[in-house]
């Protein structure tokens, strides 16, 4: 009987515990912390909804009505060498490289345009259902963010889905999802209006951690009151460098993600 009591009281006292302190003995997502590597200019008029790090240059797509464009944008400097002006109608949204040709998302008006990388030639267009807002690749597939905690892979082909992966972490669904990227076999993605960049697991979409990037929005305002969102993340395949930006942010920050806690 005494063992009993003793195994009973365990029992109840556990449960106290689980009830009051769930996230602390069982949190598998990791929360970053980073080091700025370097801080590149960036123009303070971009309202940046894709970001993408190829051959050495940015492509960056803006937003807005009547101001939406896509852009070849030099690293060290932030100069924009290249620009093409999407129609007024027409409110840009993610972009991603995939092979010879860039492709560029629109929010509400349901097209998705695409480009020769050499030329930014306008080449081709598409249809898809719902809003755009983030872009990326795997290198097979296509894989757009619509603002809900669902990402869609296209044929890069035909642009039609082939399948759709949920994003859930300890507190269920991950919703507002934004401009995405994809780095070593995980997907980061901008939350809108969250300060961090979810890292989600590309095979199962569960959320492995997330990267705090609260400090850089403030040190941005303090430059200038008027900026917008954390949203922009690239990475350099080759050289292995993160880089993250914001819409009507002042620079794009190259950073380099320490252990999380």
């Amino acid at each position: 009987m005494i063992k009993l009591r003793h195994g009973l009281q365990f029992a109840v006292l556990l449960f106290v515990v689980l009830a009051l302190f769930p996230c602390t003995l069982f949190a598998t997502e990791i929360v970053h912390t980073f080091v700025v590597v370097n801080r590149y200019p960036h123009d303070p008029l971009a309202f940046t909804q894709g970001l993408v790090f190829y051959d050495g240059f940015f492509y960056e797509g803006t937003g807005l009505y009547g101001r939406s464009s896509l852009r070849k944008v030099r690293l060290e400097d932030g100069g924009v060498i290249e620009q093409v002006d999407l129609d007024d109608a027409l409110f840009g949204e993610g972009v991603t490289v995939l092979g010879d040709k860039i492709v560029q998302l629109t929010w509400k008006e349901g097209w998705g345009l695409v480009y020769e990388r050499a030329s930014l030639e306008r080449i081709d267009t598409f249809r898809y259902d719902g809003e755009g807002w983030g872009l990326t690749t795997d290198g097979e597939y296509l894989i757009m963010s619509d603002g809900s905690h669902r990402l869609t892979y296209l044929d890069p082909e035909s642009y039609k889905p082939i399948k759709e992966l949920e994003v859930r972490g300890e507190e269920g669904a991950v919703s507002s999802l934004n401009e995405l990227e994809y780095v070593d076999g995980e997907i980061f993605a901008n939350v809108w209006f969250d300060h961090r960049i979810c890292r989600i697991d590309a095979q199962t979409g569960d959320v492995l951690g997330w990267i705090d990037l609260s400090d850089l929005y403030a040190l941005e305002r303090t430059e200038n009151s008027d900026v917008d969102v954390v949203n922009g993340i690239a990475y350099d395949q080759e050289n292995g460098r993160l880089f993250v930006t914001g819409k009507l942010w002042r620079h794009i920050y190259e950073i380099r993600l320490e252990p999380g806690r």
